[in-house]
């Protein structure tokens, strides 16, 4: 009887496993899919071969303009900027076992945002300050967050409302700066706060690229842990996990990725805030859902940003349609939470 139940519980492992493997490589062919349809389409749509010639350093006439300078910078920038929008989301949304505990809602992103736009309007700074005034930024928010937080006793649902409260503030300092700006970086600071891929450099994209390859695997070691740290503290401490240290590496790696996001990029609305539970609905919570986060990040950005190019006669920011997409959950979730009474 009990070699039975093994083996019954061995093979349902194995089939969650399986789905886990399935659906993560069928989001990654996804994600890539869209990767190859934004070098392709523009104004002049070129074909597969054009495209991988041009990433092959080979001469194409009128192409390497369009895929090389124009597109490869967007596409670069919206899949890892996205990557790291879900990821870092979906650590916090874990970590703190609340949905609404991502760093959209928090104040993270808006504290990254505050410092860049200062980077932009007051100093005028190169891409490599707003880069380090971002991650800055976010990392004070947090240690902010959490000192009010704590109190007598930690409170996630008193973290949240602190964070909405400091992004608020933040917020405010924002506007603030705007009205301080130039005439002339009012358009660049506007269209940086509304989440855009407009006008990408590949080499702006160089810190954050080079964030996400560091940090993945990082995140990725200690997502055993994190999956842990969602059964509580008292629970996760008798498993052997140092809850102290895992908090510290995970919030420091989630922020790092997620500020430069934001210096890349400006905070595209919702992605964080989506792209944990959409993962955890497809795939399940039997595994870390670290990665398939990440991919429905990428997924929801590049998508988006295809919408907003070609879906209208007027182009919009991919922010703007992520905005459309995530503030009717967001609505949503926050009545279901109202009414079981767990904020």
């Amino acid at each position: 009887m009990m070699n039975n139940t093994m083996l019954h519980i061995q093979q349902s492992r194995q089939k969650r496993k399986r789905r886990y493997i399935a659906i993560t490589s069928l989001l990654a062919c996804i994600a890539l899919l869209l990767c190859g349809t934004m070098l392709m389409l523009g104004n002049t749509i070129y074909p597969v071969r054009d495209v991988v010639r041009v990433l092959l350093g080979h001469d194409v006439d009128g192409a390497n303009f369009a895929i090389g300078t124009i597109r490869l910078p967007r596409m670069l920038a919206g899949a890892f900027a996205g990557f790291a929008f879900g990821v870092g989301g979906y650590v916090f949304q874990t970590m703190l076992r609340n949905p609404l505990a991502n760093p959209n809602v928090i104040g993270i992103t808006a504290g990254s945002s505050a410092a860049a736009v200062f980077c932009i309007v007051v100093l005028q700074a190169s891409n490599t300050v707003i880069s380090i005034a971002s991650v800055v930024g976010g990392l004070a928010t947090v240690l902010i967050i959490y000192v009010l937080a704590k109190g007598a006793s930690f409170s996630i649902g008193r973290l949240i409302l602190i964070g909405i409260g400091i992004q608020a503030m933040l917020n405010a300092f924002i506007s603030y700066l705007m009205l301080l700006a130039n005439t002339h970086d009012i358009p660049t600071a506007l269209r940086w706060l509304s989440g855009s891929l407009n006008g990408m450099k590949l080499e702006s994209t160089y810190p954050l690229i080079i964030a996400v390859i560091i940090m993945t695997p990082l995140l990725l070691y200690f997502s055993k842990r994190l999956s842990m740290l969602e059964l509580g503290e008292q629970a996760a401490t008798s498993l052997g996990v140092d809850t102290n240290r895992t908090r510290i590496v995970l919030i420091v790696g989630a922020v790092i990725i997620l500020a430069l996001a934001t210096a890349t990029t400006g905070p595209i609305a919702f992605v964080a805030f989506l792209a944990g539970p959409i993962a955890q609905r497809l795939v399940g919570s039997d595994f870390s859902n670290v990665l398939p986060a990440g991919l429905i990040g990428i997924i929801l950005v590049l998508a988006a940003d295809l919408i907003g190019q070609f879906a209208f006669s007027v182009r919009y920011p991919v922010g703007v349609i992520t905005g459309i997409i995530g503030a009717p959950y967001l609505i949503y979730l926050l009545i279901r939470i109202n009414r079981k009474g767990d904020l």
